[in-house]
């Protein structure tokens, strides 16, 4: 926990104003967010099964603040596979409009639900059959009196002090946007696998699409002994290979074991005459492995649970296919 001060300096009766009006702030609009929770009714499922039933795309508009919060919306409609974009309220009635297909649904954000902009298009998504979701501040609004579906986010104060600046009611605007964008996501069954293909880059499409067979070392990058390998010739293989280790495989190729550095040290340790052994000598049986086709995930996961920097990977036959080390699943986005 903080204590509140920076760098040693001392607090200030200014310092602790502006901590005290912080947490102020934040307490205002968490109450603005957890009365929402009261107002998620049947309104809010008839708006879940306006865009569930949505066979165009869904165009979500606002003005000012609420634009943004718009743009937001609409952002995380995309990033869930949902065909959505914004739509500005005064660029629409300058020919944007036409953009607007008969069998888009639409999502009209609007605190006061009397912006000028907005109801202007609103007869344009009328003619053309859109059905219109109302985020709005004022349930008896224009907005709200042309919409097929209301949902209320009006707050008792904005955190500004002079109740003037949007604060509280756009938290609450984007708190209702991501709870329409998560219940329609449930009811459209959306997995973290369909996410990740949505976003290849990030480190949650390299968690969910990755596999080890994508990131291990094969052939020759692959560090691999006999059981009769002299230590000298294991050691350079280790040393060549930067993977820490090496699979020591018997006189039928299959595993038969592993050397890691560890292994190196603990027998430097003990002392004694090492130049007559062999890979056999001195490796660990019943390596910790993984099979090819898993998740580089997966992997990841072993290494934390059993604490080693590499695995050896399996193909069906149960003979090693290659080894995959922790830096490159660092490298690879998945660590």
């Amino acid at each position: 926990m903080t204590s509140g001060r920076a760098d040693g300096e001392p607090m200030t009766e200014s310092k602790k104003n502006s901590i005290e009006w912080g947490r102020q702030a934040v307490r205002i609009e968490a109450r603005a967010v957890a009365a929402l929770e009261a107002r998620i009714g049947a309104s809010f499922a008839a708006a879940v099964d306006i865009l569930l039933n949505c066979r165009g795309r869904v165009i979500v508009t606002g003005m000012g603040k609420s634009g943004i919060i718009a743009r937001k919306i609409s952002s995380t409609l995309t990033s869930t596979g949902v065909a959505a974009y914004f739509l500005h309220p005064a660029e629409g009635v300058h020919g944007d409009i036409g953009a607007v297909l008969k069998d888009d649904a639409v999502i009209a954000v609007s605190k006061s639900g009397s912006t000028e902009e907005l109801l202007r298009i609103l007869p344009v998504f009328k003619r053309r059959n859109c059905p219109i979701i109302a985020i709005t501040g004022n349930p008896d609004s224009p907005l709200a009196r042309q919409s097929d579906a209301v949902l209320d986010v009006a707050v008792e104060e904005e955190a500004c002090p002079h109740d003037l600046v949007p604060s509280s009611s756009t938290t609450a605007q984007m708190a209702m946007g991501d709870a329409l964008a998560i219940a329609l996501l449930q009811q459209r069954g959306f997995s973290a696998g369909d996410f990740a293909e949505l976003h290849p880059a990030g480190s949650l499409g390299a968690r969910l699409l990755l596999r080890v067979d994508d990131v291990m070392r094969t052939g020759r990058d692959m560090a691999t002994v006999r059981e009769d390998t002299p230590l000298a010739r294991t050691i350079l293989e280790i040393t060549s290979k930067r993977l820490g280790a090496t699979c020591v495989l018997n006189g039928e190729g299959a595993l038969a074991g592993i050397v890691t550095d560890g292994d190196l040290r603990r027998l430097l340790e003990k002392g004694g005459d090492i130049r007559g052994l062999t890979a056999k000598d001195i490796m660990t049986a019943g390596p910790k492995c993984i099979r090819t086709g898993l998740l580089a995930a997966a992997a990841l996961h072993a290494m934390e649970s059993h604490s080693v920097n590499q695995l050896i990977v399996l193909d069906e036959s149960g003979r090693p296919a290659g080894m995959v080390h922790i830096h490159d699943l660092l490298k690879a986005g998945v660590a």
